[in-house]
């Protein structure tokens, strides 16, 4: 590729290209096969690449660990038993799946939906990532201190679930699991989505996550002894720390989509 203050002269099988970041007049071969334009910056001489795109099992993976992480069925166990002391281990199954299948239709639905309530509202993905990356960290501060995030649900929410003698879809699924912070993650990964497959990768991790959360609610509800106090505090520490790393990297998509950081 050459670069020069005048404007050079494309030879047989190159194309002209003019910078967007100068006034500089470069070319490029013209291959056969598609090829991915790039330009030259006058005051760095190297070439500025676009950001290199995850892959299928790269995404499915960021997508699965992120919403484990923020909806925390093993936090919520606790919670859950507390919340449903005088009922039998069979009563307390049915509302886990009810819970879990209520949380997964909550998610795919602001999932898909999410585009739709950006334009309707006038929301521009930065704003938004930055704002859910803002939820996410007082999620994960909250996880490190070893508290039950308010984010999550409030102790007023936590004492109306102990009244009620079914608790599945409210406070259980609605905000215990499929929360503020669930919500903006599931969100968010539906606008990082670059095609189609990725798209189905988050419908099918949202329905994962919904499984193992309901795996997790079904083992508390029939073996209470198997919750060791010490194990669900330092795994939630552990789910902290990572949420806390998935909030700034939200930060960060948002910094370089607003072009404030380097790619």
């Amino acid at each position: 590729m050459a670069v020069n203050e005048a404007f050079p002269i494309p030879m047989r099988n190159e194309i002209p290209c003019l910078s967007t970041r100068s006034n500089h007049l470069f070319v490029v071969p013209a291959l056969a096969r598609p090829v991915t334009l790039i330009w030259v910056d006058a005051a760095r001489p190297w070439p500025i690449l676009p950001r290199a795109t995850m892959t299928l099992a790269e995404y499915s993976f960021l997508a699965a660990s992120s919403l484990f992480v923020i909806v925390d069925p093993v936090a919520t166990a606790p919670a859950f038993l507390a919340m449903t002391v005088d009922n039998t281990p069979a009563e307390r199954f049915q509302m886990a799946r009810l819970a879990c299948i209520t949380m997964t239709v909550v998610l795919l639905s602001f999932a898909i939906a999410g585009t739709v309530i950006f334009k309707f509202l006038g929301i521009t993905l930065p704003a938004f990532q930055m704002a859910g990356s803002v939820v996410l960290l007082l999620v994960a501060l909250d996880m490190l201190r070893g508290e039950r995030s308010r984010v999550k649900e409030t102790a007023e929410e936590r004492a109306a679930g102990v009244a009620k003698s079914d608790i599945a879809i409210t406070p259980l699924a609605i905000p215990m699991l499929a929360g503020p912070g669930a919500i903006s993650t599931a969100i968010l990964l539906h606008n990082q989505a670059q095609n189609f497959s990725q798209r189905v990768a988050l419908y099918a991790c949202i329905v994962a996550v919904s499984a193992a959360s309901w795996l997790v609610l079904g083992i508390a509800a029939r073996s209470t002894r198997w919750m060791n106090p010490i194990a669900l505090k330092l795994t939630e520490r552990v789910m902290g720390l990572l949420l806390a790393a998935v909030a700034f990297q939200f930060l960060v998509n948002a910094l370089r989509d607003l072009k404030l950081i380097p790619a």
